[in-house]
Order: C-alpha cells, then sequence, then structure tokens
C-alpha cells in the first residue's frame, strides 16, 4: 500500500475484512478483520502485479481498499475451502 501510513493500513485492513466478511457470509470480530483485511492486502497486492504490469486501479486509499479486499475474498475463500474438509 504505498502512499498510506500505518493508521490508514489499519483502517483499510477493518474495512476489507470487514467487507470480505459480508461478501462471504461469514461473521467475524474487529480483530480477526483487521488479520483478514492486513493479510488480504498481501494476497491482493501478489495478485495484482502478476496479473498486471502496472496496477490498473493506480494507488491510494481506494485503490488500497479495493486491492484488499479482493485478497481478504480470497483468503476468507481458501480457508472456507480448507476448514470445509
Amino acid at each position: 500500500m504505498v502512499g498510506i501510513g500505518w493508521f490508514l493500513t489499519i483502517i483499510i485492513g477493518i474495512l476489507a475484512g470487514w467487507i470480505a466478511e459480508r461478501v462471504m457470509s461469514r461473521s467475524h470480530g474487529l480483530i480477526t478483520n483487521l488479520i483478514v483485511g492486513l493479510i488480504g492486502s498481501v494476497i491482493g497486492k501478489f495478485l495484482i502485479e502478476n496479473v498486471f504490469t502496472a496496477s490498473p486501479l493506480g494507488s491510494g486509499f481506494w485503490a488500497s481498499l479495493i486491492i484488499s479486499t479482493i485478497g481478504a475474498i480470497v483468503l476468507l475463500f481458501i480457508v472456507g475451502l480448507i476448514w470445509r474438509k
């Protein structure tokens, strides 16, 4: 998350985790949403960098939120596949 400070990184992590929680019909707490959102941002950044040569979303708050949310949804999907078995 280029250009985003630590405080906004935490806010984006919480929001991304919360949005992913709603999309995937899960129920977590604030700390879990933060962890899912922060790990999701790493996953989302990895996916974006390996699919595109440059981020199509640019940088900043909204781009970071979208990328983090995509990564968080992917994370919850994978965890759901693993824990379902």
